[in-house]
């Protein structure tokens, strides 16, 4: 995909989805809780995972129908408010105690460390209410059908609880001043980041009633595992190498935290190697997958950038 037929495509999916978030984020919450919902998800951010939902989701031919768009946007808009809610609780003293994200200052410090927490709690609890829209109160202007609705929550619940990034955030807090070897690293990173990039393409791919039995399906997961590690390989990259008005955060964090990361293991230069070889293996399961070369360009226009970006 050239980078111009990039940008038109990556516009239109981005001013969706901000359209849709600024409609359904509430303003009028109590005691400024949907302000400060808004601070935390609005306007800001690359959007990555639902710019990978709404790529999935055109990859397996859902945006050709009104009904696979709607679920499309909608997961996409829900990934995009766990991503912001996990961040707002990143940030508070109690866990990485942050003051600075996406370029502006964190929800604790602009609204207090309680109203951070519950808008963290809401935009939690808003992400399954928008991919679960009344069918009976639509009637026939219903689109996301249960089956539909049921399955993506499944997949965005495992990818954010336990088993996912609220596991992987458990053990990088247990693991600050240890040493793990590359293995306990991945295995980290692949629960606090990658479970919610691969949610990310299987949502997507989800709408198009993808079935998870098929080689399709596993190839995208593939493409979406070693997207999920590259992503955060090169975090850590720009973390040591970037300043902290470039990232939008504060760089230099982690080693200054003593905590774990893909440089102090591997070096910056083995560091920027795995993630080249993460880059081939992801484009070669796309390949695998099947799927239309065509239809498929976005998933490999933000591979290449994932490994690639400067921020």
């Amino acid at each position: 995909m050239k980078p111009e037929a990039y940008q038109v495509w990556s516009g239109s999916v981005l001013s969706q989805v901000e359209q849709a978030l600024d409609a359904w984020v509430p303003v009028d919450s109590p005691a400024e809780l949907g302000e400060a919902m808004r601070y935390g998800v609005l306007d800001g951010g690359k959007r990555l995972r639902a710019l990978l939902v709404m790529a999935a989701a055109e990859a397996t031919g859902a945006l050709a129908l009104p009904a696979g768009h709607d679920a499309a946007l909608r997961g996409a808009c829900a990934v995009e408010l766990i991503h912001a809610y996990s961040l707002v609780h990143d940030d508070l003293p109690c866990m990485d105690n942050d003051v600075l994200r996406r370029g502006k200052p964190t929800v604790h410090v602009r609204y207090g460390e309680a109203r951070a927490m519950l808008a963290g709690d809401a935009m939690q609890a808003l992400a399954f209410e928008v991919l679960t829209p009344d069918v009976a109160a639509a009637g026939e202007g219903a689109t996301v059908m249960p089956a539909v609705q049921a399955r993506l929550c499944r997949l965005l619940a495992q990818a954010a609880g336990q088993a996912g990034m609220a596991g992987g955030q458990a053990i990088d807090l247990a693991s600050v001043g240890t040493v793990l070897d590359e293995h306990a690293l991945r295995h980290m990173h692949s629960l606090k980041t990658g479970a919610l990039l691969r949610a990310s393409v299987q949502m997507g791919a989800a709408c198009g009633s993808l079935a998870p039995a098929t080689p399709a399906w596993q190839a995208l997961t593939d493409y979406a595992e070693a997207m999920g590690l590259a992503f955060q390989i090169v975090d850590d990259v720009l973390d040591a190498t970037q300043p902290s008005d470039t990232l939008g955060k504060t760089a230099g964090k982690d080693a200054d935290a003593n905590k774990p990361t893909y440089v102090s293991l591997l070096g910056l230069d083995g560091a920027r190697a795995e993630a080249a070889r993460l880059l081939d293996d992801a484009l070669s399961a796309l390949v695998a997958s099947g799927l239309d070369t065509a239809a498929c360009a976005p998933l490999r226009a933000l591979a290449e950038r994932i490994v690639h970006r400067d921020h």
